[in-house]
Protein backbone atom coordinates (compact mmCIF):
# COMPACT_ATOMS: atom_id res chain seq x y z
CA UNK A 1 0.00 0.00 0.00
CA UNK A 2 1.60 3.31 -1.10
CA UNK A 3 1.52 6.58 0.85
CA UNK A 4 -1.47 7.87 -1.09
CA UNK A 5 -3.54 4.83 -0.19
CA UNK A 6 -2.50 5.09 3.47
CA UNK A 7 -3.49 8.75 3.56
CA UNK A 8 -6.83 7.88 1.99
CA UNK A 9 -7.53 5.18 4.59
CA UNK A 10 -6.58 7.54 7.42
CA UNK A 11 -8.79 10.29 6.00
CA UNK A 12 -11.77 7.93 5.71
CA UNK A 13 -11.26 6.83 9.30
CA UNK A 14 -11.11 10.45 10.47
CA UNK A 15 -14.24 11.28 8.50
CA UNK A 16 -16.11 8.43 10.14
CA UNK A 17 -14.97 9.45 13.63
CA UNK A 18 -16.06 13.00 12.92
CA UNK A 19 -19.46 11.80 11.74
CA UNK A 20 -19.93 9.68 14.87
CA UNK A 21 -18.90 12.62 17.07
CA UNK A 22 -21.32 14.98 15.33
CA UNK A 23 -24.17 12.48 15.66
CA UNK A 24 -23.43 11.96 19.36
CA UNK A 25 -23.40 15.72 19.96
CA UNK A 26 -26.72 16.13 18.16
CA UNK A 27 -28.33 13.41 20.27
CA UNK A 28 -26.98 14.75 23.57
CA UNK A 29 -28.07 18.32 22.83
CA UNK A 30 -31.77 17.62 23.45
CA UNK A 31 -34.01 15.38 25.54
CA UNK A 32 -36.63 15.41 22.77
CA UNK A 33 -35.89 12.09 21.04
CA UNK A 34 -37.67 12.98 17.78
CA UNK A 35 -35.78 16.26 17.53
CA UNK A 36 -32.47 14.50 18.22
CA UNK A 37 -33.13 11.85 15.57
CA UNK A 38 -34.04 14.52 13.01
CA UNK A 39 -30.78 16.32 13.74
CA UNK A 40 -28.81 13.11 13.21
CA UNK A 41 -30.57 12.49 9.88
CA UNK A 42 -29.55 15.95 8.70
CA UNK A 43 -25.94 15.14 9.65
CA UNK A 44 -25.95 11.80 7.83
CA UNK A 45 -27.27 13.49 4.70
CA UNK A 46 -25.29 14.02 2.50
CA UNK A 47 -22.13 12.95 4.36
CA UNK A 48 -23.05 9.27 4.43
CA UNK A 49 -26.17 8.90 2.29
CA UNK A 50 -28.42 10.78 -0.13
CA UNK A 51 -31.34 10.34 2.25
CA UNK A 52 -32.12 8.92 5.68
CA UNK A 53 -35.33 7.83 7.39
CA UNK A 54 -36.13 6.82 10.97
CA UNK A 55 -39.03 4.55 11.90
CA UNK A 56 -40.00 3.99 15.55
CA UNK A 57 -42.23 1.45 17.25
CA UNK A 58 -44.96 2.83 19.50
CA UNK A 59 -46.11 1.20 22.73
CA UNK A 60 -48.33 -1.20 20.78
CA UNK A 61 -45.54 -2.25 18.40
CA UNK A 62 -46.93 -0.21 15.50
CA UNK A 63 -44.20 1.36 13.30
CA UNK A 64 -44.33 5.08 12.59
CA UNK A 65 -41.99 7.06 10.36
CA UNK A 66 -40.87 10.08 12.38
CA UNK A 67 -38.16 11.61 10.20
CA UNK A 68 -37.04 11.70 6.57
CA UNK A 69 -34.13 13.85 5.38
CA UNK A 70 -32.94 14.25 1.78
CA UNK A 71 -29.98 16.10 0.34
CA UNK A 72 -32.48 17.89 -1.93
CA UNK A 73 -35.40 18.92 0.33
CA UNK A 74 -37.53 19.83 -2.69
CA UNK A 75 -37.81 16.11 -3.49
CA UNK A 76 -39.87 15.52 -0.34
CA UNK A 77 -43.62 16.15 -0.57
CA UNK A 78 -45.55 18.26 1.91
CA UNK A 79 -45.61 16.31 5.16
CA UNK A 80 -42.17 14.83 4.53
CA UNK A 81 -43.28 11.18 4.06
CA UNK A 82 -43.69 10.76 7.82
CA UNK A 83 -46.62 9.10 9.53
CA UNK A 84 -48.08 5.75 10.53
CA UNK A 85 -46.80 2.68 8.65
CA UNK A 86 -48.43 -0.73 8.04
CA UNK A 87 -48.12 -3.28 10.82
CA UNK A 88 -45.21 -5.73 10.96
CA UNK A 89 -46.40 -8.98 9.35
CA UNK A 90 -46.03 -12.35 11.01
CA UNK A 91 -43.70 -13.81 9.98
CA UNK A 92 -41.73 -10.71 8.88
CA UNK A 93 -40.90 -10.74 5.17
CA UNK A 94 -39.32 -7.51 3.95
CA UNK A 95 -36.02 -6.06 5.23
CA UNK A 96 -37.64 -3.36 7.36
CA UNK A 97 -40.02 -5.84 8.98
CA UNK A 98 -37.13 -8.23 9.67
CA UNK A 99 -35.02 -5.52 11.26
CA UNK A 100 -37.94 -4.29 13.41
CA UNK A 101 -38.49 -7.91 14.45
CA UNK A 102 -34.91 -8.24 15.67
CA UNK A 103 -32.60 -8.86 12.69
CA UNK A 104 -29.22 -7.15 12.44
CA UNK A 105 -28.29 -4.47 9.87
CA UNK A 106 -29.10 -5.42 6.27
CA UNK A 107 -27.38 -4.25 3.08
CA UNK A 108 -29.83 -3.90 0.16
CA UNK A 109 -28.68 -3.94 -3.43
CA UNK A 110 -30.45 -2.65 -6.53
CA UNK A 111 -32.09 -6.06 -7.00
CA UNK A 112 -33.59 -5.88 -3.50
CA UNK A 113 -35.03 -2.43 -4.23
CA UNK A 114 -36.90 -3.15 -7.48
CA UNK A 115 -40.27 -1.47 -7.29
CA UNK A 116 -41.92 -4.22 -9.40
CA UNK A 117 -41.38 -6.88 -6.75
CA UNK A 118 -44.41 -8.95 -5.79
CA UNK A 119 -44.76 -8.87 -2.01
CA UNK A 120 -47.38 -9.83 0.53
CA UNK A 121 -45.77 -7.56 3.12
CA UNK A 122 -47.58 -4.17 3.13
CA UNK A 123 -44.73 -2.67 5.13
CA UNK A 124 -42.19 -3.79 2.52
CA UNK A 125 -44.45 -2.46 -0.26
CA UNK A 126 -44.45 0.95 1.43
CA UNK A 127 -40.68 0.80 1.74
CA UNK A 128 -40.31 -0.06 -1.95
CA UNK A 129 -42.45 2.98 -2.80
CA UNK A 130 -40.08 5.10 -0.72
CA UNK A 131 -37.02 3.69 -2.48
CA UNK A 132 -38.57 4.42 -5.88
CA UNK A 133 -39.74 7.91 -4.95
CA UNK A 134 -36.29 8.89 -3.67
CA UNK A 135 -34.36 7.27 -6.57
CA UNK A 136 -32.54 4.67 -4.49
CA UNK A 137 -30.08 2.13 -5.93
CA UNK A 138 -28.53 0.96 -2.66
CA UNK A 139 -29.55 1.08 1.03
CA UNK A 140 -28.83 -0.09 4.56
CA UNK A 141 -31.51 -0.81 7.17
CA UNK A 142 -30.22 -1.02 10.75
CA UNK A 143 -32.08 -1.61 14.03
CA UNK A 144 -32.27 0.98 16.79
CA UNK A 145 -31.68 -1.35 19.70
CA UNK A 146 -31.13 -0.48 23.38
CA UNK A 147 -31.17 -2.76 26.41
CA UNK A 148 -31.99 -5.75 24.20
CA UNK A 149 -35.12 -4.05 22.89
CA UNK A 150 -35.73 -2.90 19.32
CA UNK A 151 -37.00 0.69 19.40
CA UNK A 152 -37.10 1.24 15.64
CA UNK A 153 -34.92 1.31 12.54
CA UNK A 154 -32.85 3.73 10.51
CA UNK A 155 -32.67 3.45 6.71
CA UNK A 156 -29.91 5.08 4.66
CA UNK A 157 -30.14 5.26 0.86
CA UNK A 158 -27.86 6.23 -2.02
CA UNK A 159 -28.84 6.91 -5.61
CA UNK A 160 -27.10 6.80 -8.96
CA UNK A 161 -23.88 8.73 -9.42
CA UNK A 162 -22.56 7.79 -5.99
CA UNK A 163 -20.53 4.78 -4.85
CA UNK A 164 -22.86 2.26 -3.19
CA UNK A 165 -22.78 1.43 0.47
CA UNK A 166 -20.85 -1.77 1.10
CA UNK A 167 -20.47 -4.36 3.80
CA UNK A 168 -17.55 -2.29 5.11
CA UNK A 169 -20.04 0.48 5.97
CA UNK A 170 -22.30 -1.79 8.03
CA UNK A 171 -20.16 -1.58 11.17
CA UNK A 172 -20.29 2.22 11.20
CA UNK A 173 -24.03 2.29 10.45
CA UNK A 174 -24.58 -0.20 13.26
CA UNK A 175 -22.56 2.00 15.62
CA UNK A 176 -24.57 5.05 14.56
CA UNK A 177 -27.83 3.18 15.07
CA UNK A 178 -26.72 2.07 18.52
CA UNK A 179 -25.93 5.65 19.52
CA UNK A 180 -29.27 6.83 18.19
CA UNK A 181 -31.05 4.13 20.20
CA UNK A 182 -29.17 5.07 23.38
CA UNK A 183 -30.16 8.71 22.88
CA UNK A 184 -33.80 7.67 22.46
CA UNK A 185 -33.66 5.41 25.50
CA UNK A 186 -32.12 8.14 27.65
CA UNK A 187 -34.84 10.57 26.57
CA UNK A 188 -37.52 7.98 27.33
CA UNK A 189 -36.06 7.25 30.77
CA UNK A 190 -35.91 10.96 31.50
CA UNK A 191 -39.59 11.39 30.60
CA UNK A 192 -40.56 8.40 32.71
CA UNK A 193 -38.52 9.65 35.67
CA UNK A 194 -40.02 13.11 35.34
CA UNK A 195 -43.52 11.64 35.22
CA UNK A 196 -42.92 9.41 38.25
CA UNK A 197 -41.34 12.26 40.21
CA UNK A 198 -44.25 14.55 39.50
CA UNK A 199 -46.79 11.86 40.39
CA UNK A 200 -44.97 11.21 43.65
CA UNK A 201 -44.90 14.90 44.49
CA UNK A 202 -48.57 15.39 43.71
CA UNK A 203 -49.59 12.29 45.68
CA UNK A 204 -48.05 13.88 48.78
CA UNK A 205 -50.20 17.01 48.46
CA UNK A 206 -53.63 17.07 50.17
CA UNK A 207 -57.12 17.87 48.97
CA UNK A 208 -58.45 21.22 50.13
CA UNK A 209 -61.34 21.36 52.61
CA UNK A 210 -64.86 22.60 51.87
CA UNK A 211 -65.09 25.90 53.75
CA UNK A 212 -68.50 27.37 52.98
CA UNK A 213 -68.32 30.94 51.64
CA UNK A 214 -64.51 30.95 51.87
CA UNK A 215 -62.95 29.82 48.57
CA UNK A 216 -59.65 27.94 48.49
CA UNK A 217 -57.46 26.95 45.54
CA UNK A 218 -53.95 25.54 45.24
CA UNK A 219 -51.50 24.64 42.52
CA UNK A 220 -48.26 22.71 42.32
CA UNK A 221 -45.93 22.90 39.33
CA UNK A 222 -42.67 20.90 39.06
CA UNK A 223 -39.51 22.58 37.87
CA UNK A 224 -39.54 23.16 34.12
CA UNK A 225 -35.98 21.92 33.58
CA UNK A 226 -35.55 19.01 35.98
CA UNK A 227 -37.07 15.67 36.83
CA UNK A 228 -36.12 15.88 40.50
CA UNK A 229 -38.72 15.77 43.23
CA UNK A 230 -38.66 18.75 45.56
CA UNK A 231 -39.75 19.85 49.00
CA UNK A 232 -42.43 22.43 48.10
CA UNK A 233 -45.80 21.80 49.77
CA UNK A 234 -49.07 23.36 50.83
CA UNK A 235 -51.84 22.31 53.20
CA UNK A 236 -55.19 23.46 54.50
CA UNK A 237 -57.66 21.90 56.91
CA UNK A 238 -60.37 23.02 59.29
CA UNK A 239 -59.64 23.05 63.04
CA UNK A 240 -62.17 22.15 65.75
CA UNK A 241 -62.35 25.88 66.53
CA UNK A 242 -63.74 26.52 63.04
CA UNK A 243 -60.60 28.28 61.82
CA UNK A 244 -59.18 27.29 58.44
CA UNK A 245 -55.45 26.72 58.29
CA UNK A 246 -53.36 28.08 55.43
CA UNK A 247 -49.96 26.42 55.32
CA UNK A 248 -47.12 26.46 52.85
CA UNK A 249 -43.49 25.41 53.08
CA UNK A 250 -40.32 24.36 51.33
CA UNK A 251 -37.82 21.77 52.55
CA UNK A 252 -34.27 22.46 51.46
CA UNK A 253 -33.10 20.14 48.68
CA UNK A 254 -34.35 18.58 45.45
CA UNK A 255 -34.28 14.86 46.04
CA UNK A 256 -36.34 12.03 47.45
CA UNK A 257 -35.23 12.82 50.99
CA UNK A 258 -36.59 16.37 50.68
CA UNK A 259 -39.94 15.03 49.46
CA UNK A 260 -40.15 12.50 52.32
CA UNK A 261 -39.18 15.13 54.90
CA UNK A 262 -41.79 17.46 53.45
CA UNK A 263 -44.51 14.84 53.81
CA UNK A 264 -43.55 14.03 57.40
CA UNK A 265 -43.35 17.71 58.38
CA UNK A 266 -46.80 18.27 56.94
CA UNK A 267 -48.24 15.37 58.91
CA UNK A 268 -46.54 16.48 62.13
CA UNK A 269 -47.86 19.99 61.66
CA UNK A 270 -51.37 18.65 61.14
CA UNK A 271 -51.18 16.70 64.39
CA UNK A 272 -49.73 19.58 66.39
CA UNK A 273 -52.22 22.10 64.98
CA UNK A 274 -55.27 19.94 65.66
CA UNK A 275 -54.10 18.92 69.14
CA UNK A 276 -52.83 22.22 70.53
CA UNK A 277 -54.92 24.90 68.78
CA UNK A 278 -52.47 27.56 69.93
CA UNK A 279 -51.29 30.79 68.27
CA UNK A 280 -49.34 30.14 65.05
CA UNK A 281 -45.98 31.10 66.57
CA UNK A 282 -46.36 28.47 69.30
CA UNK A 283 -47.39 25.85 66.74
CA UNK A 284 -44.31 26.51 64.59
CA UNK A 285 -42.05 26.39 67.66
CA UNK A 286 -43.42 22.95 68.56
CA UNK A 287 -42.90 21.86 64.97
CA UNK A 288 -39.32 23.19 65.07
CA UNK A 289 -38.56 21.20 68.23
CA UNK A 290 -39.88 18.00 66.64
CA UNK A 291 -38.07 18.79 63.38
CA UNK A 292 -34.77 19.35 65.19
CA UNK A 293 -35.11 16.02 66.97
CA UNK A 294 -36.03 13.98 63.88
CA UNK A 295 -34.14 15.85 61.13
CA UNK A 296 -31.20 17.58 62.87
CA UNK A 297 -29.37 18.41 59.64
CA UNK A 298 -32.29 19.60 57.53
CA UNK A 299 -33.74 23.08 57.18
CA UNK A 300 -37.10 24.18 55.87
CA UNK A 301 -39.30 27.24 55.53
CA UNK A 302 -42.93 27.22 56.61
CA UNK A 303 -45.77 29.67 56.99
CA UNK A 304 -48.64 28.67 59.27
CA UNK A 305 -51.78 30.81 59.16
CA UNK A 306 -55.26 30.70 60.68
CA UNK A 307 -58.16 32.24 58.78
CA UNK A 308 -61.19 33.02 60.89
CA UNK A 309 -64.36 35.11 60.82
CA UNK A 310 -65.29 37.24 63.85
CA UNK A 311 -68.84 37.71 65.12
CA UNK A 312 -69.16 40.97 63.17
CA UNK A 313 -68.19 39.24 59.92
CA UNK A 314 -64.61 40.55 59.83
CA UNK A 315 -62.04 38.08 58.55
CA UNK A 316 -58.59 37.91 60.12
CA UNK A 317 -55.41 36.06 59.36
CA UNK A 318 -53.19 35.05 62.30
CA UNK A 319 -49.87 33.78 61.00
CA UNK A 320 -46.25 33.03 61.75
CA UNK A 321 -43.47 32.56 59.24
CA UNK A 322 -40.37 30.40 59.62
CA UNK A 323 -38.18 32.04 57.00
CA UNK A 324 -40.87 31.86 54.30
CA UNK A 325 -41.74 34.61 51.78
CA UNK A 326 -44.53 36.85 53.12
CA UNK A 327 -48.19 36.38 52.14
CA UNK A 328 -49.56 38.72 49.49
CA UNK A 329 -52.92 40.43 50.07
CA UNK A 330 -54.84 41.49 46.96
CA UNK A 331 -57.98 43.58 47.38
CA UNK A 332 -60.97 43.40 45.05
CA UNK A 333 -59.88 46.77 43.58
CA UNK A 334 -56.39 45.48 42.78
CA UNK A 335 -54.41 47.05 45.63
CA UNK A 336 -51.65 44.75 46.87
CA UNK A 337 -49.34 44.58 49.86
CA UNK A 338 -47.13 41.99 51.49
CA UNK A 339 -47.95 40.92 55.05
CA UNK A 340 -44.47 41.11 56.54
CA UNK A 341 -45.22 40.52 60.23
CA UNK A 342 -44.62 37.38 62.26
CA UNK A 343 -41.31 36.59 60.54
CA UNK A 344 -38.79 34.27 62.22
CA UNK A 345 -35.92 31.88 61.54
CA UNK A 346 -36.07 28.85 59.27
CA UNK A 347 -37.00 25.54 60.83
CA UNK A 348 -33.88 23.68 61.90
CA UNK A 349 -31.76 26.73 62.81
CA UNK A 350 -32.53 27.42 66.50
CA UNK A 351 -35.58 25.62 67.89
CA UNK A 352 -35.24 27.31 71.30
CA UNK A 353 -35.95 30.76 69.88
CA UNK A 354 -39.50 32.08 70.52
CA UNK A 355 -41.50 32.58 67.35
CA UNK A 356 -43.53 35.73 66.73
CA UNK A 357 -46.93 35.82 65.09
CA UNK A 358 -48.97 38.61 63.53
CA UNK A 359 -52.65 39.35 62.97
CA UNK A 360 -54.07 41.09 59.89
CA UNK A 361 -57.65 42.20 59.26
CA UNK A 362 -58.64 41.31 55.72
CA UNK A 363 -61.00 43.33 53.50
CA UNK A 364 -64.12 41.67 52.12
CA UNK A 365 -63.67 40.07 48.67
CA UNK A 366 -59.90 40.18 49.01
CA UNK A 367 -57.52 37.32 48.16
CA UNK A 368 -54.67 36.02 50.32
CA UNK A 369 -51.87 34.31 48.41
CA UNK A 370 -49.22 32.01 49.86
CA UNK A 371 -46.44 30.84 47.51
CA UNK A 372 -42.99 29.28 47.44
CA UNK A 373 -39.87 31.09 46.27
CA UNK A 374 -39.86 29.37 42.88
CA UNK A 375 -42.64 31.75 41.84
CA UNK A 376 -40.55 34.87 42.40
CA UNK A 377 -36.89 33.89 42.08
CA UNK A 378 -35.03 34.20 38.79
CA UNK A 379 -31.35 33.70 38.08
CA UNK A 380 -29.46 36.92 37.66
CA UNK A 381 -31.96 39.27 39.34
CA UNK A 382 -32.70 40.46 42.87
CA UNK A 383 -35.59 39.14 44.92
CA UNK A 384 -37.26 42.57 44.95
CA UNK A 385 -37.77 42.38 41.19
CA UNK A 386 -39.55 39.05 41.52
CA UNK A 387 -41.78 40.31 44.33
CA UNK A 388 -42.70 43.38 42.32
CA UNK A 389 -43.53 41.21 39.33
CA UNK A 390 -45.78 39.02 41.50
CA UNK A 391 -47.66 42.07 42.82
CA UNK A 392 -48.23 43.36 39.31
CA UNK A 393 -49.55 40.03 38.00
CA UNK A 394 -51.75 39.48 41.03
CA UNK A 395 -53.22 42.99 40.82
CA UNK A 396 -54.18 42.43 37.17
CA UNK A 397 -56.02 39.23 38.17
CA UNK A 398 -57.72 40.63 41.28
CA UNK A 399 -61.29 40.22 39.98
CA UNK A 400 -60.82 36.89 38.24
CA UNK A 401 -62.38 33.71 39.68
CA UNK A 402 -59.96 32.09 42.12
CA UNK A 403 -59.21 29.07 39.91
CA UNK A 404 -58.45 31.37 36.97
CA UNK A 405 -56.38 33.58 39.27
CA UNK A 406 -54.11 30.64 40.19
CA UNK A 407 -53.86 29.29 36.64
CA UNK A 408 -52.99 32.65 35.12
CA UNK A 409 -50.50 33.39 37.88
CA UNK A 410 -48.56 30.22 37.08
CA UNK A 411 -48.83 30.83 33.34
CA UNK A 412 -47.45 34.34 33.71
CA UNK A 413 -44.74 33.71 36.29
CA UNK A 414 -43.79 30.04 36.27
CA UNK A 415 -43.66 29.00 32.61
CA UNK A 416 -39.85 28.66 32.65
CA UNK A 417 -39.11 28.39 36.36
CA UNK A 418 -36.01 26.53 37.51
CA UNK A 419 -37.57 25.42 40.82
CA UNK A 420 -40.75 23.77 42.00
CA UNK A 421 -43.66 26.13 42.66
CA UNK A 422 -46.54 25.74 45.10
CA UNK A 423 -49.29 28.31 45.66
CA UNK A 424 -52.26 28.40 48.03
CA UNK A 425 -54.89 31.12 47.73
CA UNK A 426 -58.01 32.01 49.71
CA UNK A 427 -60.72 34.36 48.47
CA UNK A 428 -62.91 35.98 51.12
CA UNK A 429 -66.66 36.41 50.71
CA UNK A 430 -68.44 39.74 50.66
CA UNK A 431 -69.15 41.40 54.01
CA UNK A 432 -72.34 40.31 55.86
CA UNK A 433 -74.09 43.59 54.99
CA UNK A 434 -73.61 42.87 51.26
CA UNK A 435 -74.53 39.17 51.21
Amino acid sequence: MDDFEVDDVVQRALDRLTLLAEATTALSSTLDSHKGLSRVCRILVPQLADWAAVDLLDDDGQPRRVSVAHHDPSVLPVGGLTGLLPSIPEPPVGPLARVLAGAGPLLLTATDLRADQQTTDPLHARQLELFAQLGTDNAVVAPLRARRQVLGAVTLGRGTGRAPLTSDDLAMVEDLAHRMALGMDNARLYRETQHIAERLQRSLLPSLPETGPLQLAARYSPAAATAEVGGDWYDSFTLPTGHTTMIIGDVTGHDLRAAVTMSQLRNMLRGIGCDRQEPPGNILRRLDLAHDNLYPHATATCLYGLLGEDDDGTWTLDFSSAGHPPPLLITHDGDTRYLTGGHGLLLGVDPDQPRPHATECLPARSTVLLYTDGLIERRGEGLDAGMTRLRQHAAALAREPLETFCDELLTGLASDHADDVAVLAAHLPTSPLRR
